[in-house]
């Protein structure tokens, strides 16, 4: 059973995710810096992407919330739980992550300061930063069932390097790399570069299954603890009356 909390989470974050989403596509139609969306549009960035992911996420687990049928209701949340615990929890995290550890470093290699002249600041921590906490109030709302690790990452595995050859086939037909810190690559540092970011997105799933886990198995023992406790106690007050007449029929024992 959803709780109530939890079905206003689903719907705000449904709704902040597509406000963003709208302001973001409507950029698409302005005059834009050389290179920013040719060749794919938005579609080529992964934040873009993830955002997508996200709000798919939240619309999908708002409706599992309304359903009234118990066999939709379960269809909906082993999908809802497979796409948040194999894509929206270790994607977003990867990203929000990934982009602000370089742009700590060199925020040209990742996030052009030409991009602030029509891309303004909130949109930016709406897709960079907003997300991590989103992602973990989920992990606080609702617990998650995870599939079998190996699944798990056999899915990611596939759906990264389809990412991979889109940003590959963008270079080749376009010759703009789709984040300049590609540039600075050679091929061998590519594969590697791309091999250390799948082998922090797996660590990001482990941690995403390590807190559902942890959370849940701990709340799960308070409630139960508590539930124990409560029925002792009823059990006690409903002996009282009988403890009383035998200490008053037996005072000396």
């Amino acid at each position: 059973m959803t709780s109530t909390l939890g079905r206003v989470y689903h719907i705000a974050a449904f709704g902040w995710y597509a406000l963003v989403l709208k302001s973001l596509i409507a950029k698409d139609g302005e005059e834009l810096p050389p290179g920013i969306f040719v060749y794919g549009g938005p579609w080529k960035y992964l934040t873009f992407l993830n955002l997508v992911l996200q709000a798919v996420f939240f619309g999908l687990a708002a409706v599992n919330d309304l359903q009234p049928g118990k066999t939709a209701e379960r269809s909906l949340r082993r999908l809802k739980d497979f796409l948040f615990s194999v894509f929206a929890f270790p994607v977003g995290m990867f990203v929000v992550l990934l982009f602000w550890s370089i742009f700590a470093y060199d925020r040209e290699l990742v996030y052009p300061a030409t991009i602030d002249t029509f891309i303004p600041p909130w949109i930016n921590h709406a897709v960079h930063t907003f997300v991590l906490p989103v992602l973990l109030g989920e992990v606080l709302v609702q617990p998650h069932t995870y599939p079998q690790t190996k699944n798990a990452l056999a899915a990611l595995g596939v759906v990264g390097s389809a990412y991979l050859f889109w940003i590959g086939w963008v270079y080749l037909s376009v010759g703009i790399w789709v984040y300049p810190l590609l540039g600075h690559f050679s091929t061998a540092g590519l594969v590697g570069f791309f091999f250390f970011n799948m082998t922090v997105v797996t660590l990001l799933y482990l941690l995403g299954d390590k807190l559902n886990s942890y959370f849940w198995s701990k709340r799960h023992y308070f409630y139960n603890h508590r539930q124990t406790k409560d029925h002792s106690f009823v059990f006690n007050l409903a002996l009282c009356p009988f403890k009383l007449s035998f200490s008053l029929l037996f005072p000396l024992i």
